[in-house]
């Protein structure tokens, strides 16, 4: 079985964030991709398998399976374009989040993801402690947002502190305002066993939402503040559905050799 790691929303390998993406034949058992996702040990190992309409794609952390991870679609499609179909230039995956569709534009990956309703919520003594400075604002949708005055409050923020405070939603989000991109984010899952994802997709599902919506503007330019960093190009298009688009770059091609049963 191949297995690629390619680092999405970046041109320069080493930045963004790195995803495994696997395309196989047949579907190994959940025990054996939730072991090769450990073994890697990235915020997430995509699983392909070729269906007579497009692909099926499942996603892992090191601690569960998700329903929405915006890299990882990413890097898979940058996989399917350019090694198993590289005369196409639109990629479908079935998912847990309903079909996805990514298409190729020059050196972008333009993906269709869903929106959620956003319900803001009270600002908490846990959300202080696990950010190391109190929000402005918390909203809630598949992720909690919090919401920062300055962007040093989000560039600063310590992901081993985050860790500590499993509060609610999938993902802890910060953003603030950019000075040089409409907003800066980091993204914190401490529920999937990972400390800090580097640059991620489905977080600007909510996250771009919101900006839009504050700063009205159907575009929104984001940047993830992370170590490796990286950018996001986001498209309100109505209709509970908005495009991320990201550059991509290979890092790596591998055999795994070990058995999936």
């Amino acid at each position: 079985m191949k297995q690629y790691i390619v680092d999405a929303f970046t041109s320069e390998p080493f930045s963004g964030n790195p995803a495994a993406v696997c395309v196989m034949e047949e579907w190994p058992s959940e025990e054996s991709m939730m072991k090769l996702a450990m073994e890697n040990n990235l915020s997430e190992t995509a699983f392909i398998v070729k269906e007579d309409k497009g692909y099926h794609l499942r996603w892992f952390t090191p601690g569960t399976e998700v329903e929405l991870c915006g890299h990882a679609t990413l890097a898979s499609a940058y996989v399917i374009l350019n090694y198993y179909e590289p005369e196409s230039k639109v990629v479908q995956f079935n998912t847990l989040s309903g079909t996805l569709t990514v298409t190729r534009k020059d050196n972008l990956y333009e993906m269709d993801f869903p929106t959620y309703d956003l319900k803001e919520i009270p600002v908490t003594d846990d959300m202080e402690r696990a950010f190391g400075v109190r929000p402005v604002k918390a909203v809630l949708g598949l992720d909690l947002v919090c919401v920062f005055e300055k962007e040093e409050q989000v560039r600063e923020m310590d992901p081993d502190q985050a860790m500590l405070m499993k509060i609610e939603g999938r993902l802890q989000n910060a953003t603030a305002l950019g000075r040089e991109s409409d907003c800066v984010s980091r993204s914190f899952a401490p529920k999937l066993a990972i400390a800090e994802d580097p640059v991620c997709g489905s977080a600007h599902c909510q996250i771009a939402d919101y900006w839009s919506t504050v700063l009205g503007k159907m575009g929104i330019h984001a940047y993830q503040a992370s170590k490796r960093g990286g950018h996001l190009y986001c498209e309100m298009l109505g209709n509970g559905r908005m495009s991320i688009s990201g550059e991509a770059a290979l890092v790596a091609i591998s055999d795994i050799k070990a058995e999936l049963i």
